[in-house]
């Protein structure tokens, strides 16, 4: 069994409703046991067109899936929402981001694991290292814990249940 880190967000509809179905989704699927999640998280989008805040969380799974078929269950989940991919850093009802997948690396043309930006992100380090402090980052090989959250005035991080 591989460990891997995923990050949820979304910021259209029913935000918790969203992230609630797609755990739901991943812990049914054969090969993925979640282990745990983190706390859902209140955040402003980064980039993007003006669009509401976002809901964010993060969630660590045991999977005997390969890294490419786990990302192919995450796009799933995302097509299940009903997400529909229009310009970059656009509004979503689910976003599904692969963050580490073990100590594996990975750069395709529509998949780079770990995730290219999640050390820049406190909507992504907060939830992260909430569950998974002693990860270590693969490129890095720093623990999440060493990797100091980003202290931008737009990336405030609200915890929310």
């Amino acid at each position: 069994m591989t460990v891997a880190l995923i990050g949820l967000g979304s910021n259209l509809g029913d935000r918790a409703a969203h992230l609630r179905t797609a755990i739901a989704g991943l812990d049914a699927h054969v090969g993925i046991e979640v282990r745990c999640r983190s706390r859902f998280y209140e955040t402003a989008p980064v980039g993007g067109p003006p669009q509401g805040d976002y809901l964010n969380a993060c969630v660590l799974v045991e999977s005997t899936l390969t890294v490419r078929a786990l990302f192919t269950v995450l796009r799933d989940l995302e097509r299940v929402a009903r997400r529909v991919r229009t310009e970059r850093n656009a509004p979503r009802t689910l976003d599904l981001d692969l963050l580490l997948f073990g100590d594996e690396t990975c750069c395709d043309r529509d998949l780079t694991v770990p995730h290219p930006r999640m050390t820049e992100r406190a909507f992504v380090l907060v939830p992260a290292r909430e569950i998974a402090a002693e990860l270590v980052h693969p490129v890095l090989g720093r623990r999440l814990s060493d990797i100091p959250i980003p202290d931008y005035p737009t990336q405030a991080v609200r915890a929310i249940d």
